[in-house]
């Protein structure tokens, strides 16, 4: 299966997978597609910045943190209204992408450099949020239960699901575009060798700016969507490693900078998360074990995901006949 053919099927995966709250009566399934949705918009997040631009984040939590608080904060301290408070979440995302990437790009960090800064960043903002008022501090946001259209909450859980998937697919179709655009190709050549793409004209600089201006918007999405969804926010929530090890898993087991990785990826890891959970009679954890397990065997054998499991599939068929 090549690149195009994965887009195609997350695309018929996604139409397919609307109708399915009307036609299954299982509030369980519906909330396991939420899950889904959110993952792999989060995880198509990090992979414009991590899996196409080489840029390793383990810092997400800052984004999807900035814009679960912005939101949040918004509506409970200044009666803004949730739509406001959404778009808001999506620019307080880019503007902490700014002053993360102001702050180690422009300085040349890469690398493993650049993955503690981002580390270090998400958690300054989880101690910072822990001690002030205006966030709750440790106790957190409560957001009331009104449930209407204008206030983006809804009487039942269909209309999360629309609201995630719609969500995932502008992720997909974005990262699709991008993949295809001049700022793509000039993403893979950052990735494969800087210096190189440098002396080609390629200015690395402006290139990883778009990259996580992009990717921290797409996150901070998700973080507004959470807090609609959830109605309650913490720093841990918020700001905690589990958002950034989410963010990175999907990309990384369904094929990172590929456009359908994240979403396969996000639906294998919450399966087995599921799975896990349920073996081990709801112990708190135990699909983090899981996840741990998965990322190691696909690090070590698959280095390229399924996806790049799928494509040698693919070369081997065409090279048997």
């Amino acid at each position: 299966m090549n690149p195009a053919q994965g887009e195609r099927a997350a695309l018929v995966f996604l139409v397919l997978a609307a109708p399915l709250p009307w036609l299954v009566d299982s509030g369980t399934l519906v909330h396991f597609g939420i899950m889904v949705f959110q993952a792999a918009t989060l995880g198509q997040a990090w992979n414009i910045l991590g899996g196409m631009g080489g840029q390793f984040s383990f810092g997400h939590a800052a984004f999807f943190g900035a814009g679960a608080y912005t939101t949040a904060i918004l509506q409970l301290r200044f009666g803004v209204d949730a739509w406001s408070g959404f778009f808001a979440a999506i620019l307080a995302g880019a503007v902490v992408a700014l002053v993360i990437g102001l702050a180690s790009f422009r300085f040349g960090l890469r690398g493993s450099y650049f993955a503690l800064v981002t580390l270090a960043f998400a958690e300054v903002l989880r101690i910072l949020a822990n001690t002030l008022e205006i966030t709750g501090a440790g106790v957190g946001l409560l957001l009331p239960l009104a449930p209407g259209l204008e206030r983006l909450q809804f009487a039942d859980r269909r209309g999360y699901y629309l609201l995630a998937l719609f969500l995932c697919a502008a992720s997909l179709l974005v990262a699709r575009a991008v993949a295809g655009s001049r700022l793509g190709a000039r993403l893979v050549a950052v990735r494969e060798n800087e210096e190189a793409a440098s002396a080609l004209g390629v200015d690395p600089f402006a290139v990883k700016m778009r990259a996580i201006l992009l990717s921290g918007a797409m996150a901070a999405s998700v973080g507004a969507f959470y807090v609609q969804y959830f109605l309650y926010l913490d720093p841990h929530i918020a700001f905690g490693p589990q958002v950034s090890v989410e963010a990175l898993l999907g990309p990384i087991v369904g094929g990172p900078g590929t456009v359908a990785g994240p979403l396969a990826g996000a639906f294998l890891l919450q399966l087995l998360g599921e799975a896990s959970r349920a073996l081990a009679g709801g112990a708190t954890g135990a699909n983090l074990v899981v996840y741990g397990i998965v990322l190691i065997l696909i690090v070590r054998f698959l280095p390229g995901g399924l996806a790049g499991l799928a494509r040698a599939r693919a070369e081997r068929a065409g090279a048997g006949s």
